[in-house]
């Protein structure tokens, strides 16, 4: 068993990754089709999910709706032929100039990946919002940004689920993408009314839980601000954000397997980058420190 799953409402199902940051994708089930929202990590995973569609729901999948253009997210697609992509325009640009580079470049590692292709957008919209009828749920997707710039929402208007992508996850992650956009897109979730939220990464939020996770989201990122502001008054401001760790901004670096510390450093980083337009410079002291941990690591 490469995934998990969950039936969240009526027709509409979530799964999970149990090898790479449980990452999340959905299904939506209507009398004659399936709407998936997202692929999984890794091909075997992906075609996991399409066989639960086609030996339990017994419904051919007519479109495949990315939340936006990152790897995980979308490098499935092709799995589900003949199905229609879609997504903001701007993740078909991504793919374009992004993606297919990225694939190429990673085949040649990874043989699962031998037959993968990026399948492009056969439908894009920018703004407001765009409606699809599956049985009698009406889904609404609309742009969501934060993650990245074309990150976009899917809501199930009668059951009041929404796949958030990665706007949303255990960790904010904004190193692609923009801080303020992204405290706006959460902050926006507390008025939604929702029942229930599919993550892009990690544990679904239930309806009790939403206030309180959009708190907890928005004091992350705002200690972020707050630490990139004191680390620009320094000299080398990379050596103070080296020291601020992900619980000093009120997370735990155990999220998402292990890998909550590493997505916070980024996140130091590139909002460092964001708000002046350069990198965080680091003293000789913290590289010499720096290449000492490497040494280390390769002789162990």
């Amino acid at each position: 068993m490469q995934i998990s799953h969950e039936r969240v409402a009526d027709n509409v199902y979530h799964f999970q990754s149990q090898q790479y940051a449980r990452v999340n994708a959905g299904v939506i089930v209507g009398p004659d089709m399936a709407v998936v929202i997202d692929t999984l990590a890794f091909p075997e995973e992906t075609l996991e999910m399409r066989q639960f569609i086609e030996q339990q729901l017994q419904v051919p999948v007519r479109y495949v709706i990315y939340t936006h253009y990152h790897a995980d997210h979308t490098w499935g697609a092709y799995l589900f032929p003949g199905a229609k992509v879609i997504a903001h325009s701007r993740c078909h640009q991504y793919l374009e100039e992004r993606g297919k580079p990225s694939l190429e470049s990673q085949r040649a590692d990874n043989s699962s990946l031998r037959h993968a292709e990026i399948i492009l957008p056969h439908v894009t919209f920018d703004e407001g919002e765009m409606g699809l009828q599956v049985g009698k749920k009406i889904i609404k997707l609309f742009p969501f940004p934060g993650h990245t710039d074309d990150s976009i929402a899917v809501l199930v208007e009668e059951d009041r689920v929404l796949f958030s992508g990665d706007t949303l996850m255990t960790v904010p992650f904004i190193a692609d993408g923009d801080v303020d956009d992204s405290i706006a897109s959460i902050k926006s979730l507390s008025k939604m009314g929702l029942e229930n939220i599919v993550r892009g990464h990690g544990d679904i939020v239930l309806r009790g839980e939403v206030d309180e996770v959009v708190e907890e989201d928005v004091s992350y990122l705002t200690e972020l601000h707050k630490a990139v502001r004191k680390a620009h008054r320094r000299k080398y401001p990379l050596d103070l954000l080296e020291e601020v760790s992900i619980e000093d901004c009120g997370k735990s670096r155990i999220l998402l397997g292990g890998l909550a510390e590493q997505l916070h450093q980024q996140n130091l980083r590139a909002l460092y980058q964001q708000m002046y337009g350069e990198a965080p410079i680091g003293s000789e002291e913290y590289f010499e420190g720096w290449t000492n941990e490497i040494n280390i690591k390769q002789k162990n």
